[in-house]
């Protein structure tokens, strides 16, 4: 638990897990503590996804591409749109609604110490590795370049390079508790 530098309560594990819940995301991190808004990296499903872009005839050539499609990006601004409107109905969690987020152009992985071996968010090494989104995020840019450095399973070192778009979602007004 956390707090919005509103005062406004924050439980970034509650969130991630409401954004997870959906088929389409693989992992979600969200950040807010002591910031205004919340703001989210998200993880598409590689496999989920993938069926559905070839279901609409959506041609892709791995997760960086299609982690970037625009029908992707409306896919999961649904999914978090959802969960905004589900935050609005709680007492106290309205103010933590998902404001912006982006799909990152990789997903997380234990072999580049995003994730605990039993898949956990190592919230502050990501926070770091990529601060420069996170800034982006809060800055209000529509797009950010990032370069990561990533680990291959044969113990190799290559770069992944992205310009990565970052989208507004829709926040929901907090629902107004019935007169008694």
């Amino acid at each position: 638990m956390g707090k919005l530098s509103t005062g406004a309560m924050f439980a970034p594990n509650y969130i991630e897990n409401k954004l997870k819940f959906f088929p389409h995301i693989k992992e979600a991190v969200v950040f807010g503590a002591g910031r205004d808004r919340v703001c989210a990296f998200v993880n598409i499903d590689l496999g989920s996804v993938g069926n559905w872009a070839e279901r609409r005839g959506i041609p892709y050539s791995g997760y960086t591409d299609l982690a970037s499609k625009p029908e992707v990006y409306e896919l999961v601004r649904g999914c978090v749109d959802q969960v905004n409107a589900e935050l609005a109905a709680e007492p106290g969690l309205a103010d933590s609604q998902v404001h912006r987020f982006l799909i990152l152009h990789k997903e997380l992985d234990p072999d580049d110490d995003e994730l605990t071996r039993t898949r956990k968010v190592r919230r502050g090494f990501i926070a770091e590795k990529y601060g420069v989104l996170i800034d982006a995020l809060y800055a209000g840019r529509d797009v950010q370049h990032i370069e990561t450095l990533v680990k291959f399973e044969d113990g190799r070192s290559g770069i992944v390079a992205a310009d990565l778009r970052i989208a507004d979602a829709n926040v929901v007004p907090a629902a107004v508790p019935a007169a008694a």
